[in-house]
């Protein structure tokens, strides 16, 4: 195994990493505050730890990439994993697992930060591309993998710590394979150069992308985060529609660098928003069987934004450098925080207008689900707009 393939696989533990840690701490959420006599007040601002810490050492991460290097960021990153997880595991308090929480996100915000430029510095044009959707399969892929481990542990009535530990399995193994390997060179000096990064990053072109990551994400994880609530009543099972959705986007990225190849970046970016809005507006407008229909066009068309919008980054503004992508990376996950109490907004005035139009029990709960989902297409739509202006842009400056 040569030293870039082994640099690569080590990535996508990495992010396995991120997405065990995401989906178990997901599935072990509730007995771990019954155990512990959390409210869930308390396991929200435990969970928001994760959110706060990703983006946190994104930033920093690629403030300081060029700096003290790759392998450094992913060393700090395997302690923060670590130690996060194994103070997780013994914690008995509620600032216990707030530290340890923002410790293991800290870890997951040094993985994209390092991980991102290790790609985009390692290969080219098209290969580039394919490799970076092949990378972010494995966030979606490990949270069903992840997903499925904490089921099978819980069916035999395993502890929460147990599932816990087993985060740590994917967190060795990357530390094992990014022992010892030197990571590649930037580019070009640009892309080393922070006065430089700063530059690119005040580009108008920059700054529209900046703005589009905040809706491409909340696109992803708006309707997502509130599957539950929104789908329970839609005659469709909303853990199989998560399942279905999570599966599609691994495989879909795991295909990712022919699409880009046949339809360019941005094609496929427009091509992921019109597929979006399908989805979304088939959730407000569909029951039963055809809520799995709306999931399948959902996952495809979810599955492109995150790697296609650092790809753009990576492809159309390099001058950015690692500090570029870790700005639109952690916008993204920073949107979703920003976003996340506003749909719960929605939520609860949509729940008070069926209250008040006489609505009561499933029919209320169907209603309030289909309405805020109906407000949620409005997150890929503006995208079609944007994307099909950054085409025919693009077109007319022949840089596609």
């Amino acid at each position: 195994m040569n030293n870039t393939n082994r640099l690569f696989i080590a990535s996508c533990f990495a992010l396995i990493t991120t997405a065990f840690s995401f989906s178990i701490r997901a599935g072990v959420l509730d007995s771990l505050g019954a155990e512990l006599h959390f409210t869930a007040q308390q396991l929200g601002y435990i969970s928001s730890m994760w959110f706060l810490g990703f983006p946190l050492s994104m930033i920093v991460g690629g403030l300081i990439y060029h700096k003290v290097g790759g392998k450094v960021i992913m060393q700090f990153a395997f302690l923060a994993h670590a130690l996060g997880i194994v103070l997780t595991i013994f914690a008995t308090s509620f600032w216990g697992l707030i530290i340890s929480t923002l410790l293991i996100g800290l870890g997951n915000g040094c993985t994209e930060a390092a991980c991102n430029p290790m790609i985009a510095d390692s290969y080219k044009g098209n290969t580039m591309s394919k490799m970076m959707n092949r990378f972010h399969m494995w966030f979606p892929g490990g949270i069903v993998i992840g997903s499925l481990i904490s089921q099978f542990m819980t069916s035999f009535e395993m502890s929460w710590q147990s599932q816990i530990a087993v985060i740590l399995v994917p967190t060795i193994i990357y530390a094992y394979l990014f022992w010892g390997q030197e990571w590649p060179k930037a580019k070009t000096v640009e892309e080393a150069s922070i006065s430089s990064n700063l530059k690119a990053i005040t580009t108008p072109l920059f700054i529209f992308i900046f703005a589009c990551m905040w809706l491409t994400s909340i696109s992803e994880f708006g309707p997502q985060q509130w599957v539950q609530l929104t789908l329970k009543e839609s005659g469709a099972e909303p853990m199989v529609i998560l399942a279905l959705v999570t599966g599609l986007m691994a495989v879909a990225r795991f295909f990712g660098g022919e699409v880009v190849k046949r339809f360019s970046i941005v094609g496929v970016l427009l091509g992921s928003s019109i597929f979006t809005t399908i989805g979304v507006y088939l959730f407000s407008t569909q029951i039963g069987a055809m809520a799995y229909v709306a999931a399948i066009f959902f996952g495809l068309g979810i599955a492109y934004f995150w790697p296609n919008m650092l790809g753009f980054i990576a492809q159309y503004i390099p001058k950015s450098g690692a500090l570029g992508l870790s700005i639109i990376g952690a916008v993204g996950m920073f949107s979703s925080a920003v976003f996340q109490p506003i749909i719960g907004g929605w939520i609860d005035s949509n729940r008070a207008d069926g209250l008040a139009a006489g609505l009561i029990g499933s029919e209320l709960e169907l209603a309030t689900g289909q309405a805020t989902l109906g407000t949620m297409v409005m997150f890929p739509l503006i995208l079609i707009v944007l994307f099909t202006g950054l085409y025919f842009w693009l077109k007319t400056r022949a840089i596609n």
